[in-house]
């Protein structure tokens, strides 16, 4: 069964540990952040940097508090970014669900970044020959920072001290949300990423709009890989027919010149 993590927004308290994890487990370099909205920092995600807190002060029963979201890749369920590889840079493993990305076979062209509905993948502008980064939920099919294959929660996860971070399985993830949800009224009455996009394996809860962390409201429901299969699978069709268009073309043009040049010929001729 496909793995999942729950994010319980209202638990979170900001403590980036789960950044720091990332970049160690990943032996990513650390960098001197750049600040926005006071505490968010780095301001994204890029090409060394997985995942990152967003801050939110909100106004709730007349006081302002700090609200706080980890975001990362998503790992959807029906990922966007590997329909839209043709270099199958990027795969969806069907045992945890991890979307992962193989560097080896990445040409560049940033397709992925255009077709994550999440805007995830990173393009290492800093490098001299730039390919994306993006989060691999921990699973590594070199086993060289594999966690998952071997039972271990991702090292963000295993991080949280409060647990803001909850790793399972994502059938049994979306109950405890939604046990959460209906157990407390101050949450909103929503998981976000149940059904966004045809599902991901990250889940979140929370108690204020969850577009104050970026996230896309408008996602829909369906996949989108089947909006990109409904064009193409015209495809073929399409290639067939300009090509014997063009091959009509091409046998008229020719025997246009042919029926010019036995004309020329009959005029010299003559």
């Amino acid at each position: 069964m496909a793995k999942g993590v729950l994010v319980d927004i209202t638990k979170c308290i900001g403590c980036k540990a789960c950044q720091v994890s990332c970049k160690q487990w990943n032996d990513l370099p650390a960098k001197i952040p750049e600040f926005v909205d006071g505490l968010t920092g780095p301001p994204d995600m890029d090409g060394d940097t997985y995942t990152v807190v967003k801050f939110k002060v909100v106004e709730m029963a007349g006081e302002y508090k700090i609200r706080s979201a980890k975001k990362q890749c998503m790992h959807c369920q029906h990922p966007a970014c590997v329909s839209a590889c043709f270099a199958k840079a990027l795969e969806k493993d069907p045992k945890t669900g991890a979307v992962i990305y193989h560097p080896h076979l990445c040409v560049g062209c940033r397709y992925c970044m255009l077709a994550c509905p999440f805007d995830i993948p990173k393009y290492e502008w800093e490098k001299t020959f730039p390919l994306i980064a993006k989060c691999q939920f921990c699973f590594d099919p070199q086993d060289k920072y594999d966690r998952l294959s071997y039972g271990k929660p991702p090292a963000c996860v295993d991080t949280c001290i409060t647990g803001a971070l909850v790793y399972g399985e994502r059938d049994e993830l979306l109950k405890e949300a939604w046990n959460r949800i209906n157990s407390d009224p101050s949450y909103i009455k929503k998981v976000l990423g149940e059904k966004e996009a045809g599902g991901t394996s990250w889940l979140y809860i929370s108690d204020v709009p969850f577009e104050d962390f970026g996230f896309r409201p408008n996602l829909g429901t369906r996949p989108l890989p089947e909006y990109s299969h409904d064009f193409l699978k015209y495809t073929p069709i399409i290639a067939v027919g300009w090509g014997t268009l063009l091959t009509v073309l091409y046998h008229y043009t020719k025997r246009r010149e042919q029926v010019a040049s036995e004309s020329d010929n009959k005029d010299v001729h003559l």
